[in-house]
C-alpha cells in the first residue's frame, strides 16, 4: 500500500509538472503575440486583419519575417524590387489580395506604372516558358548546357 501511495504521488507530481510545461509556453506565446501586435500597430498604424487570421503561436514569427525581410531597408534588395517581385509572384498564384497589396506597396516604394507592367510581363514570360519546357519534357541537362552556351556567347560579344 505504501508503494501504491508513492506511485500515485509520483503520478500526480509528474502530471502537475507536465501541466506546467503545457501552460507556461502558451502564456509566453500569448505574450509574444501581444507584443507583436503592439509592434505591428506601432509600425503600420494599425493591425490588419490578416495578422489576426494566424494562431497566436504564429504571430510573432510571421511579423518577424515580414519586418526582417520585406520591411527591412538594409537587405540586399531595395523595397521597390522586393515589392515588384512580390507582385510578380502574386500574379502567378494568382491572389487578388497579394496583387493589390504588392502593387500599392511597389508604388509606395517608387515603382512607376511602367515598372509594374514590366514585372507582371516578366511573370507571364516565365510562366509561359516554364509551361513550354515542362510540358514538352525538355531534357534538363541539355537545357543547362544550351543555356550556358548562350550566356558564354553573350558574354564574349560584350567584351
Amino acid at each position: 500500500m505504501l508503494k501504491s501511495n508513492r506511485s500515485i504521488k509520483s503520478l500526480v507530481i509528474a502530471a502537475s509538472v507536465g501541466a506546467l510545461f503545457m501552460i507556461a509556453p502558451a502564456r509566453a506565446e500569448d505574450a509574444s503575440a501581444a507584443a507583436a501586435y503592439k509592434d505591428i500597430e506601432a509600425t503600420l498604424g494599425s493591425v490588419p486583419d490578416m495578422f489576426k487570421t494566424l494562431p497566436d503561436v504564429a504571430v510573432a514569427g510571421a511579423w518577424a519575417e515580414i519586418k526582417g525581410v520585406q520591411l527591412n531597408p538594409k537587405t540586399a534588395l531595395d523595397g521597390k524590387t522586393k515589392e515588384l517581385l512580390g507582385l510578380a509572384v502574386a500574379s502567378q498564384i494568382p491572389c487578388q489580395y497579394c496583387i493589390y497589396f504588392h502593387t500599392e506597396a511597389a508604388r509606395l516604394n517608387g515603382a512607376t506604372d511602367e515598372e509594374i507592367k514590366e514585372a507582371i510581363a516578366m511573370a507571364a514570360i516565365v510562366r509561359h516558358w516554364s509551361t513550354m519546357l515542362n510540358g514538352s519534357q525538355v531534357d534538363f541537362a541539355t537545357f543547362k548546357q544550351q543555356t550556358d552556351g548562350v550566356f558564354a556567347a553573350v558574354k564574349a560579344k560584350s567584351q
